[in-house]
């Protein structure tokens, strides 16, 4: 059973892309992100080394860690960052290795697809079958991000530019979707296409 790994700046439509190959093709979908989540919660090993190299400040009333509180802490300093993403990332890595090993177990999907902010970055290509990069234009991704999370162009700027370039998407991934579009039946196109060309289905 293969891998695709699915990849793209913020806002560049990856939930879009996420959700049709969900729902056409019911694929078993693995987020890291909601992989984080899981492994964020209270009685997991994540959760205890977070909260004991961050502090009890980081807690929410009901104990669980308020990723606003930690965020605030972790985007306003380097060494933090690397602190959180040191105890995250492998952890996140063995739970999806995991997460694929069932699956193709099961033997239930098609393929599998993956999802992750730091998809080449953190070497997900050594899972994946194939890295695809959902391309859209910078000022559409800043007029999304301004739109769906009430973003300013500041910000939206901001977290753009402590991204991959262009550039460097382009080396990694093997087939590219351009979500530039207003039609999203072309963004489908793209991918119906993709799969069969390269070998999905």
């Amino acid at each position: 059973m293969k891998v695709l790994g699915i990849t793209g700046g913020i806002g560049a439509g990856k939930s879009t892309v996420l959700a049709y190959l969900s729902k056409k093709y019911r694929v078993r979908v693995i987020q890291a992100d909601q992989a984080a989540h899981v492994l964020e919660q209270p009685g997991q090993e994540c959760y205890h080394r977070i909260v004991e190299t961050f502090g009890k400040e980081i807690l929410s009333a009901g104990g669980e860690i308020d990723r606003r509180l930690l965020g605030n802490i972790v985007f306003s300093d380097k060494k933090s960052l690397e602190e959180l993403n040191d105890i995250v990332h492998p952890a996140v890595r063995e739970y999806i290795i995991q997460e694929i090993r069932q699956e193709r177990l099961a033997g239930t999907a098609p393929f599998i697809v993956l999802e992750a902010a730091l998809l080449i970055e953190e070497h997900y290509d050594e899972i994946c079958d194939e890295l695809w990069y959902v391309r859209t234009g910078e000022e559409i991704r800043r007029k999304r991000l301004m739109a769906s999370r009430g973003y300013t162009a500041e910000k939206a700027g901001e977290i753009m530019q402590n991204q991959l370039s262009d550039a460097l998407f382009l080396k990694h991934c093997q087939f590219v979707v351009d979500n530039n579009s207003d039609f999203i039946e072309n963004t489908y196109g793209q991918i119906d296409r993709g799969l069969v060309e390269h070998g999905f289905l």
